[in-house]
């Protein structure tokens, strides 16, 4: 019978005093822990899968409740997130929801996070995101971008930056999101990553690719987070790697 591999892994980095990324799989949820130690969970194939990552937005208040609220939200809803418009419109209740969160707290007053991930069914994929997180496809041929980072121009000769032109909450009044949802189809030989910009800002994805295919599963994402930390581990690290068995 097919089954899902996730393989995941969250960290705070070697700058951050504390981890405001946050992790959904399946009814799975990780909230701003530390997992040095990849944990893989098997999953079978057919029921919708939700596998995403939230990162908080840093500088502002609280970010590691707005990722947290955003993958408990998704993983309560995940079984039902089996089309393009389930997944927009779960997004939608997830902003609506940090919103609310932050106008009943003042110590939550601009909170927000990136999100980003994949619904996994029985024959295609449904990729989605809102920031700059990201979902990437590993295949024979190389490490293809899923996901559409929300993020201003980078200035020459800069590579990243920390700026995204929209997110689930993060500012005083509310404002709508137009997530990115897209469907492809599930190809069994390949398989995808979903990351926060804390693994691919301080890793080109040529290293990230190369990586990725020298090995398999739990060593290739403890080799994805090494890297990270070699260089520099400057903001959390969370990661998620999707695979299918037989």
């Amino acid at each position: 019978m097919p089954y899902i591999t996730v393989t995941a892994l969250s960290h705070p980095g070697l700058l951050r005093d504390h981890n405001e990324d946050s992790l959904v799989a399946g009814p799975w949820t990780l909230c701003g822990t530390v997992t040095e130690n990849p944990q893989t969970l098997v999953f079978p194939l057919g029921t919708p899968l939700v596998v995403a990552v939230a990162d908080g937005i840093g500088g502002q208040p609280a970010g590691e409740v707005a990722s947290a609220l955003t993958v408990r939200q998704l993983a309560a809803v995940g079984p039902g997130l089996g089309s393009e418009q389930a997944v927009r419109e779960a997004l939608d209740v997830c902003n609506r929801a940090v919103y609310a969160a932050a106008g009943r707290d003042p110590e939550l007053s601009t909170m927000g996070t990136t999100v980003a991930g994949a619904v996994v069914l029985r024959e295609s994929l449904v990729v989605f995101n809102v920031g700059d997180s990201r979902v990437l496809s590993v295949t024979e041929e190389g490490l293809h971008r899923m996901s559409v980072d929300d993020s201003p121009p980078l200035a020459p000769g800069h590579r990243t930056t920390s700026l995204v032109t929209q997110a689930l909450g993060g500012t005083r009044t509310y404002n709508e999101i137009t997530p990115h949802v897209t469907t492809a189809p599930l190809t069994p030989l390949d398989r995808y990553l979903v990351c926060t910009d804390g693994l691919t800002d301080p890793v080109p994805e040529s290293a990230l690719g190369d990586l990725l295919r020298a090995h398999d599963t739990g060593r290739a994402a403890f080799e994805l987070w090494k890297t990270a930390i070699e260089a520099g581990g400057p903001d959390n690290i969370t990661l998620a790697l999707i695979g299918i068995g037989e």
